[in-house]
Order: C-alpha cells, then sequence, then structure tokens
C-alpha cells in the first residue's frame, strides 16, 4: 500500500505537522509517494484531527482520502464534477438559464446547503463566491480551483464547527496542493455525441527543489468549453413564424444547456525551511475567466411590456431592432484569488506552532448583449453593464500543538489550541445608468432596465462587512491501546449578531485489529454572510403558462418594505449532529466503513414566499413580487455512507473495485411549509435530490494498459419550478449512466487514454410543464442531461 507521511524534513528533525485554521497543515517530506486508494484504510490523513499518524482506519470520524490518480481519472477540468462523481453523498447541478448559478453551480454534501460544507485549501479556508444563490446559498466555487495543481483530496464527513469554524455542518473538503518535484503536461479534447460542448483543455505543473528540503510547484491550467443545446422551438414562436412568414425565425429561438466557458487559472505552492526546526510556506491561486448563456426568448406577439408602439416615442418600435424576437446573452466575467503565508515549527518537540495570513477575493462582472431598456425607446443600448459582486475575505490564525506525555496513558495527550480572526466584505457596484433606469416610456406600459436581467443600482451598491474573533481548543486521548477519545470545543463572535459556543466530542474502539467502532456527536452553525444580510436582487423569469416575463425582487432582510412584510434579523444556523460507524480492513485486500449520521439544523436559512406589493407602496422597479432572506425551517437529515474497496490479483493484471454509496433523507420539522403557500420550500427541501446516489467502479492494469469502468447511480427526485401564478412539480424516476475508459502507457512519462461518460448515451424523462419554453429536459436535474461526452488526454510526466 501506498502510504502518506505526516511529517516535514528540516535538516534531520522531523516535524509534526503543525495545526492551520483547519488544523490540518498539509506539509510531506519532498518527494514523498501520496497516491492513495480513496477506502484504502491505512492511507494517512491530516483532515479531522490534530494529531500525527492517523490513517482513515485509525480516524474517530469518516474521512475519504482521493489521490492525484483518482481526480485525473474524472474527464472534467471542474472540480465540482469531480467531487460528484467520486463522494457519494456529493451532488451538483448544471442549471442552464438560471442566472449566475449557470457559472457558479451550487453543490451539496449530505443533501445540505452549499455554504454548509467548509472547504479548506491546504488546511486553509477557502473563501467564498461572490454569488447567492437562488435561495440565497453562498459556498465557494469549486470550480475556481485547478484540478492539475492537486495532489490529493481529503472528505471530512461529520459535523466539525467546534474544530473548523463556521460552515462545516456536514463536512468539510480539504484540497491538498501538489509538492512533489517533477514536471507534468496535459493535453485533453472532449465532445458530445450531439456534436456539440466541444472542449479543449492544457495543463501544466512543475515542481523543483529548493534547498535540502524546500520546493516549489507551479500551475497552469487553460480551458475552454463551447455551448451545448438540448432544446426544441417554442410552441409560440412555431406559431410566431406560422404568422409572419416573411420572417426568418431562429431554430431555436433560445438555447437550454451549458455555457460558453473560458478559463485561466495558475498558482503556486512553496515551502521553504529555514534553521533546524521552522518552516515558511505560501501557496497561492488565480483564475480568471469568463462564460455566456442564453435567456428567453421575447415574442415580438407576446411581449407587450416591450413591443408596444407609444405616443411617448412616435413612430419608433423595437420591431425595428429585432424583428424576430430576442433572447438576451447573459455574460460572466470573473476572476478569483486566494494568497496565503505563514510559519511554522517547533519550541520543543513536544510543543509545534504555526502563524499564517491568508487574503481571498472573488469578483464577477455581468454583462447582457442583444437586450434593450425599452422605457428608454430609442436611446437605449443594446448591450448593458450590469454591474459587479465581490467578496472579500481576510483570516489571521495562530495554533499550537502540545504532546503531554502522561503515564496513565498509553501515548501521550495531544492538546491544541489556537485563536482566529476574520474579516469578510461584500460589495456591489452599480451597472450602467441604462442598466437600471425607468425612462419615460415606463408611463406608456414599457418595461424599464435591461431586459432579461437588471442592472445593480446605486440603491443595491455598497460595501459591508462582518468581523469575527474565536479561540478553541481541541483533545485526543488514547485511554487504552485499543480506545481514544477527543474533545473539542470553540467560542466565537460576530460583529453582526454576536457569539456562540459548539462542542464535539468523539470516541473509536478498536475491537479487534480489523474492526473498530466510531462515533461522535457535535454542535455547529453556519453564520449569515454580509452578502445575505445586507443586499437586494431582482431577477425576471417567464411564466410557463401565461408565457409573460416578470420581475421578481428579494430585499434585504432590513429593507422597510421586507420588514413591512414580516422579515426579521438574520441569525446563525444552529446544528446538533450524532454519528456512529464501523470500519473494517483485512490482509486479503477488503477494506470500508459504513456510518450512520443524524443532523439536525434549527432557524436553516431560507428565502421566504413571495409577497405582493401593498396597494399604496411604490414599486419602481415594476416587481410582480417579492421576497427576503429569513431563518425559516427546522429540518433533520438523515442517512448513511456506505464505502468498501477490494484489492487484489486477478488473472495476469491487478484488479480494484471500489463502491460507494449513499442513502440521505431531509425532512421538514417545523417551519413556514405548514402554509400552503410554501410548498415549493418543503418540496425543495425534502425532494429536490435524489435520496440515493452510488458509483461501482472496476480498474484493471494488465502491463502497460488500464480500463476503468463505472456505473453511476441517482434516485428518484423532485423538480419545483416557480410561476407568477404558482408553483408546479415534476417527479423524476432513478437514473443510471456508465463510464469506460481505457489508458495505456507508452512508457513512464507517456500516457494516452480515452474514454466516454454516460456511453450508452441515457437520457432522463423530458421535463413536460417546461415544453412551452423549449426546454426539454429539467435544467435542475441532479446529473449532466448532454449525453455522451468522448474524450482523450495525452500526458507527459518528467
Amino acid at each position: 500500500m501506498k502510504r502518506c507521511l505526516l511529517t516535514m524534513a528540516v535538516g534531520a528533525v522531523l516535524l509534526p505537522l503543525a495545526c492551520t485554521d483547519a488544523r490540518a497543515a498539509t506539509a510531506t517530506a519532498a518527494g514523498a509517494d501520496v497516491a492513495a486508494q480513496p477506502t484504502t484504510l491505512d492511507a494517512m490523513i491530516v483532515t479531522g484531527t490534530r494529531g500525527s499518524n492517523r490513517t482513515q482506519f485509525d480516524t474517530l470520524a469518516p474521512v475519504d482520502v482521493f489521490s492525484q490518480e483518482e481526480i485525473q481519472a474524472v474527464e472534467s477540468t471542474d472540480l465540482s464534477d469531480v467531487l460528484a462523481q467520486l463522494v457519494p453523498s456529493f451532488v451538483v447541478q448544471r442549471l442552464p438559464m438560471a442566472d449566475g448559478q449557470v457559472f457558479v453551480r451550487p453543490a451539496t454534501l449530505r443533501g445540505l446547503s452549499p455554504d454548509q460544507t467548509l472547504v479548506l485549501v491546504n488546511g486553509r479556508r477557502f473563501h467564498r463566491s461572490a454569488l447567492l444563490g437562488s435561495r440565497g446559498a453562498q459556498g465557494p466555487d469549486l470550480s475556481q480551483i485547478p484540478t492539475s495543481a492537486i495532489k490529493r483530496i481529503e472528505v471530512l464527513r461529520d459535523g466539525a464547527s467546534a474544530q473548523y469554524g463556521s460552515d462545516a455542518i456536514a463536512g468539510v473538503i480539504n484540497i491538498i496542493l501538489d509538492d512533489s518535484i517533477g514536471s507534468e503536461f496535459t493535453l485533453g479534447a472532449s465532445e458530445y455525441a450531439e456534436g456539440d460542448g466541444s472542449a479543449r483543455r492544457f495543463g501544466a505543473r512543475t515542481g523543483v527543489g529548493l534547498g535540502q528540503a524546500g520546493v516549489l510547484s507551479l500551475f497552469l491550467d487553460y480551458d475552454t468549453a463551447d455551448a451545448t443545446s438540448r432544446s426544441r422551438q417554442r410552441p409560440d414562436a412555431i406559431a410566431f413564424q406560422n404568422a409572419h412568414p416573411e420572417l426568418q425565425v431562429p431554430d431555436p429561438v433560445q438555447r437550454w444547456g451549458q455555457p460558453d466557458l473560458e478559463n485561466r487559472r495558475l498558482g503556486f505552492n512553496l515551502k521553504l525551511p529555514f534553521g533546524q526546526t521552522a518552516e515558511a510556506y505560501a501557496h497561492g491561486l488565480y483564475n480568471s475567466g469568463e462564460g455566456v448563456s442564453d435567456f428567453n426568448w421575447r415574442n415580438p406577439d407576446g411581449t407587450a411590456s416591450v413591443y408596444r408602439p407609444t405616443a411617448v416615442f412616435p413612430g419608433w418600435d423595437v420591431r425595428s431592432l429585432y424583428p424576430t424576437g430576442f433572447s438576451p446573452k447573459y455574460g460572466s466575467d470573473y476572476d478569483d484569488l486566494q494568497l496565503v503565508a505563514g510559519v511554522r515549527g517547533q519550541f520543543t518537540p513536544d510543543l509545534s506552532w504555526d502563524v499564517s495570513g491568508a487574503y481571498g477575493r472573488n469578483r464577477i462582472e455581468y454583462t447582457l448583449d442583444e437586450s434593450i431598456n425599452a422605457s428608454l425607446g430609442p436611446a437605449s443600448p443594446t448591450a448593458f453593464y450590469l454591474g459587479r459582486l465581490s467578496q472579500v475575505e481576510k483570516n489571521l490564525n495562530a495554533d499550537f500543538v502540545y504532546a503531554l506525555p502522561l503515564a496513565a496513558l498509553p501515548a501521550p495527550l495531544n492538546i491544541a489550541f489556537g485563536a482566529e480572526f476574520r474579516e469578510e466584505t461584500y460589495g456591489v457596484d452599480a451597472g450602467d445608468p441604462a442598466s437600471y433606469a425607468i425612462g419615460p416610456g415606463a408611463a406608456a406600459g414599457l418595461a424599464g432596465n435591461s431586459n432579461g436581467a437588471p442592472g445593480f443600482g446605486p440603491d443595491n451598491a455598497g460595501r459591508w462587512s462582518q468581523r469575527s474573533h474565536a479561540a478553541y481548543v481541541d483533545v485526543e486521548a488514547p485511554v487504552s491501546a485499543r480506545w481514544n477519545v477527543g474533545a473539542a470545543a470553540r467560542y466565537e463572535r460576530f460583529s453582526s449578531f454576536g457569539g456562540t459556543l459548539d462542542g464535539k466530542l468523539s470516541s473509536r474502539f478498536e475491537i479487534t485489529p480489523a474492526f473498530a467502532l466510531r462515533g461522535s456527536v457535535s454542535t455547529g452553525f453556519r453564520a449569515p454572510t454580509p452578502g445575505q444580510l445586507y443586499t437586494t436582487s431582482t431577477v425576471q423569469g417567464l411564466d410557463t403558462v401565461t408565457l409573460q416575463v416578470f420581475t421578481s425582487g428579494r430585499l434585504s432582510p432590513n429593507d422597510p418594505l421586507a420588514r413591512l412584510l414580516g422579515a426579521r434579523a438574520l441569525k446563525p444556523e444552529q446544528s446538533r449532529t450524532a454519528s456512529l460507524g464501523l470500519a473494517w480492513r483485512n490482509e486479503a485486500g477488503l477494506s470500508g466503513s459504513v456510518d450512520l449520521y443524524d443532523i439536525k439544523v434549527t432557524d436553516r436559512f431560507s428565502q421566504s414566499a413571495s409577497f405582493q406589493i401593498p396597494a399604496g407602496v411604490p414599486n419602481p422597479m415594476g416587481y410582480t413580487s417579492v421576497s427576503y432572506f429569513t431563518n425559516d425551517f427546522d429540518t433533520t437529515t438523515r442517512g448513511v455512507d456506505l464505502v468498501g474497496s477490494w484489492v487484489g490479483d486477478a488473472g495476469p493484471g491487478q484488479l480494484n473495485l471500489t463502491l460507494g454509496w449513499n442513502y440521505n433523507r431531509t425532512q421538514v420539522d417545523k417551519g413556514a411549509t405548514s402554509v400552503a403557500t410554501s410548498q415549493t420550500q418543503r418540496v425543495i427541501f425534502e425532494e429536490r435530490l435524489p435520496r440515493q446516489k452510488g458509483t461501482f467502479s472496476a480498474n484493471y492494469d494488465i502491463g502497460n494498459w488500464t480500463v476503468l469502468g463505472k456505473l453511476r447511480h441517482y434516485g428518484a427526485w423532485t423538480d419545483a419550478t416557480g410561476n407568477a401564478t404558482g408553483d408546479i412539480f415534476q417527479r423524476f424516476g432513478d437514473m443510471q449512466f456508465f463510464d469506460l475508459a481505457v489508458a495505456y502507457r507508452f512508457n513512464a512519462g507517456n500516457s494516452l487514454r480515452i474514454g466516454a461518460d454516460n456511453l450508452f448515451d441515457r437520457y432522463p424523462d423530458e421535463a413536460v410543464f417546461q415544453a412551452s419554453r423549449g426546454l426539454v429536459y429539467s435544467r435542475n436535474a441532479p446529473y449532466d442531461t448532454d449525453g455522451r461526452n468522448v474524450y482523450a488526454e495525452y500526458r507527459v510526466a518528467f
């Protein structure tokens, strides 16, 4: 078995890994081999424990480890897609034509909110995206992290707020960057069986030694992906064409599918020993990219708010610009930056320290082309700058670990303690005046704002900050050679709402050398972000019954109108988690674990029901309805994770069988879901994701050949779509996809891999209630609905 080292070489001294913000530092001996099988339970880990020499089999909570080889075996440069194939309880959606979520896709662990999973890079907190999703979730954008830079990924599947702070309700994803010496280049290409979605990728990494034990790794990724389309012509577009045979109406008039994307990612990872017992370290990641997606088609015969001739603009008609209607093009230009630097070392052989600082920033600028602000008439542009969102986070950490020898214990008592300061700032910059203007034509019924996505106006713009201070202590005690216990406590105080105290108790008992029982109980929290506390937004949609565009506003809970409608100040979500599991391994190559969990979340964050604007209240934005963020629900999530693997000889080669399966069910205990108008919220919490998700893979190595087959299973789920006149639902059944890849190694440094995801080109049932919009397959599906994707990848290492 391959093992990961938990020490770093500094001269002739081996230092234990120092604690970080996550108490999970990642330095390893230079050139250490870290490729571990995901369920090989003697793989060394650094997530979820502050002690050294922990393996997956030894941990007090379940931790999955995914090696560089497994990460690279998934055909995607988007880390969200990679994790969705590797982690059974991790789900990510495509969400075409869903505003900013087309580019920043929500991802969930154990069916909880995207911002209830903490993401770390090299043990340091990775910042959030600037986008707030449809239900207000503001989680990290995993697509910003280059997959070519990753050495391994560790996923802690347990509540861990007492160890890590806010957001770690569902678990922790720790991404370890590559620090090996050597170079690698990758060229890849893929295309869907329909002939669209062509993607190209170039990746490069090089690692050079610095002195006796230092390493500098540099990363570069460049990838592009063309749009896909799984659309039919809208019935109203067909009727419009029949009524106007002199016009050439595009077919289809709007595209449902993945956006055009281009990404440029680069970064570095550095460790530099100095003296005999200390080391400086740093890493940086930067991504710049852009994407374009379609919006709903505006029918000239049916969109009176745009195509209405008025006396305000005599002789002017939008038909002169868009005679066959228009589908606005929604663009996103984004850049993302994270910088971390620190120093760690030892005061004594038993006492280590780590001091670090981190800066993270995510910025998104939105544009809209092929549109109009009808209320401005002929003075309106057809292209708009909508404004910019930004999220900035700053962290300072001081962490210590003391191994206290006690005669009564078979091994030292591990005591970790430290403090953290965090500041996060959310910003909104206004767009072009024309993007939010209410022009003179509004009095005659012409719609204001850029049609499709109103820009951010001066009333939306601003900067809002929140600070927090935290202190923690974490103890792990080997009560006997077979029994370990752990206890952690963390107090954190936020400038916006006050303090919170959380704790965790965990235990592991080794029944035999091959079987171990483990369990934990913990409390947790997720603090509301400045973006959730203070910002407002406006979105436009299309009613699938009337085919009329409607405008919805999401107000800040502090907005006077929101207060009038019942909004209250946001407070943290609180959680209580209990888990119980069994891990096993044997000499025959069989290993695995099964873990039961129960997660109760109170004051869960969501979006309120939609309200009509009260009579007599000014409505300059022309809102059809408004809502606001609220702590409105209590839920219970129960489930089981099963992972297992077998590695052994099979004929002339070696076979590795891996199984990952998750059952997850969320139930609303109380909240506004008891009201009929909030039925959609109940469905969203309880049924929008499959209760079952599993993967079975077989990897066979024989000579220079490797064959990988993978079966992916998704359980049934329910789609919900909002209309101006109410919400509609559709139930979708189970789906299975089979992936196949074949690789050939020409020599130690050259290899070629050819494969196909969804080899049998399977599609789910059609979304019948969306047919009026030309949509064939649900945009909320928890899997790719574009069919078979064929790819090839050439890799050179030296």
